[in-house]
């Protein structure tokens, strides 16, 4: 017999109440949108593993370089190139000063001074550089996000949302600014400004924040015309309270992830221009001004390049870690993808 001639019975369906069973109605209870981002947060392992590497870093920027009695730019005379040192590991062959076969301590009759990190060509300690250059590439960082918020949100907003000719000269204007080459910009900067952090944070207001524009401008260009924007409009909202109220809680969240996403390349462009001596001036500190240090002793005493390389390396991962975790949390489409 086929399924379409099949007879039903009575006796072939029972309702619900009479199956033995219990029926318990299930409340869930309400969260807020700021719950539900934390808990997606929490279902990517790799995102909290780098928020909390991150949050060790910044902790060592704040406290690493008061940790002991040196200073970004003390020089020691005999403590030059010495390998990393530290109490109690040493005996387990760890960290004990030893450089081809000789303690370095030992031999400089320096049985009781320990540095974690070594210290480079002129004696200074590797420890308190590293985490002052640290301090440095992340004021750099955190410098762009916000400058992208400031200007690159407020700018994308404005040039999507009046449309029209506004939109065509703000991006006619973005695309002149884009075409100049970041390193020309620094390098005439450079000119007319102190070199270093402040040269490196008037470039990114000139052109770091060009991409967050873009994100910005074409979330709001998706946004605009929904119902809720036009049903707020017909109602007689005015142009400001549409942007605050309507659009801009709907793009806040791709706002956020790009901003995070920016954090690593601002540390990335600081240590490029260090590393081409556009950077902070010496004896200044940065991660890229100690990997260009490290990179002409490198053969020799590696230690002085391989540590800041680790920790710039461990922190870009880390941000990018961070910045994947909360674009899966603000949009959890991208969990199942």
């Amino acid at each position: 017999m086929s399924v379409i001639d099949r007879e039903f019975q009575q006796d072939d369906f029972k309702f619900a109440h009479e199956a033995g069973t219990k029926l318990v109605d299930k409340n869930y209870k309400a969260t807020s949108y700021l719950k539900d981002v934390w808990a997606n947060f929490k279902k990517n392992k790799g995102a909290l593993v780098g928020a909390i590497i991150i949050l060790i870093i910044i902790l060592f920027a704040l406290i690493g370089p008061n940790l002991n009695e040196h200073t970004y730019k003390s020089i020691t005379h005999g403590h030059e190139y010495l390998t990393p040192r530290i109490q109690g590991i040493e005996k387990i062959g760890l960290f004990d000063g030893m450089y081809h076969g000789t303690n370095q301590y030992v031999k400089k009759g320096l049985d009781d001074v320990y540095y974690w990190f070594g210290t480079d060509t002129q004696g200074r300690d590797i420890f308190t550089r590293v985490w002052d250059g640290t301090r440095v590439s992340l004021i750099i960082a955190f410098a762009a996000v916000v400058v992208d918020i400031l200007i690159g949100m407020v700018y994308g907003l404005i040039s999507g949302f009046f449309g029209g000719k506004v939109d065509i000269f703000m991006q006619r204007f973005a695309e002149i600014l884009n075409g100049i080459p970041t390193l020309v910009i620094v390098t005439l900067l450079g000119l007319v400004l102190p070199s270093g952090v402040t040269s490196i944070i008037f470039a990114l207001v000139l052109t770091g924040w060009i991409s967050m524009e873009r994100i910005a401008r074409a979330q709001v260009l998706k946004v605009k015309e929904q119902a809720y924007v036009l049903a707020s409009k017909t109602l007689g909202a005015s142009n400001l309270r549409l942007i605050f109220n309507e659009v801009l809680p709907n793009i806040f969240g791709q706002v956020i992830i790009t901003s995070m996403f920016s954090i690593p390349n601002a540390i990335f462009l600081e240590a490029y221009l260090s590393f081409l001596g556009l950077g902070v001036p010496a004896p200044l500190a940065s991660l890229g001004s100690l990997v260009s240090d490290g990179y002409k002793s490198m053969t020799t005493y590696p230690h002085i390049l391989i540590i800041p390389v680790l920790v710039l390396g461990l922190l870009m991962l880390c941000f990018n870690l961070f910045a994947d975790g909360l674009r899966d949390a603000f949009d959890p489409k991208m969990l199942n993808k």
